[in-house]
């Protein structure tokens, strides 16, 4: 059972499960220092670095917020602090804890930082890394999944839209198959609760757009059957 605590260390802030880390350190908000403590096991690289590492026998991710964008330029990962409520970390930790109390196949949120800078502030995260898990892009760059993989995929979506969730970058990039080929969706950054159903039809339609997108470039094994499996899925 999560047992979620506020602490604050000067000018930073951490949000955390005591259940994982019962007494938080800054320091492992830094891949650097898992790294000197060996317990790295991978990382992923993006418009960041990606660290994954072992702690207490679990896998985790550290990941740290960056901007994108012509912004991103200049203020690469700084952002205007107008109350902990209203930044990334906190945002995204609260969303996830949302909805794994829904049962929803998300990561569990395990502590997240914000480091206030006068008027702005730098974040990070760490959460539980799926066991085993790879995301849809790898796997379909080399081969086909099934038409039954689709459709759990479609019923996937449809379960956090079900519960008004709505995935600001929704692509293949973003959804895992585990071990069991059970689908997961990850990384909440700028998600939120929405209401109404207008946006549904329009979230759908960015997933698409991915998929046919990489279709193009990366010669991934898809085709417009598998998108009827997925609506099939999401229908149902």
């Amino acid at each position: 059972m999560a047992n979620i605590q506020e602490k604050t260390l000067g000018s930073k802030i951490v949000l955390f499960d005591a259940e994982y880390f019962p007494a938080p350190d800054i320091r492992m908000f830094s891949g650097q220092y898992w790294a000197e403590n060996k317990q790295i096991i991978g990382q992923a690289h993006g418009r960041g670095t990606t660290y994954f590492f072992a702690y207490q026998q679990q896998e985790f991710v550290l990941r740290h917020y960056l901007r994108g964008g012509l912004i991103g330029k200049v203020l690469k990962d700084q952002y205007w602090f107008s109350g902990l409520s209203r930044t990334r970390p906190w945002q995204e930790f609260h969303l996830l804890k949302y909805m794994r109390a829904k049962a929803l196949p998300c990561p569990i949120p395990v502590a997240a930082l914000v480091a206030k800078h006068g008027m702005t502030y730098r974040g990070d995260i760490i959460l539980s890394k799926i066991p085993g898990a790879q995301d849809v892009f790898t796997l379909l760059l080399k081969a086909s999944l099934g038409a039954d993989v689709w459709q759990n995929i479609g019923q996937v979506i449809q379960r956090f839209h079900q519960h008004q969730v709505y995935h600001h970058d929704l692509n293949i990039h973003n959804i895992m198959l585990d071990e069991q080929s059970k689908p997961w969706l990850i990384d909440f950054d700028k998600c939120e609760i929405r209401q109404g159903d207008k946006w549904k039809a329009a979230n759908l339609a960015r997933l698409y757009r991915s998929l046919q997108k990489e279709l193009a470039a990366k010669h991934i094994h898809w085709c417009d059957a598998d998108w009827q499996s997925l609506r099939k899925g999401y229908q149902c």
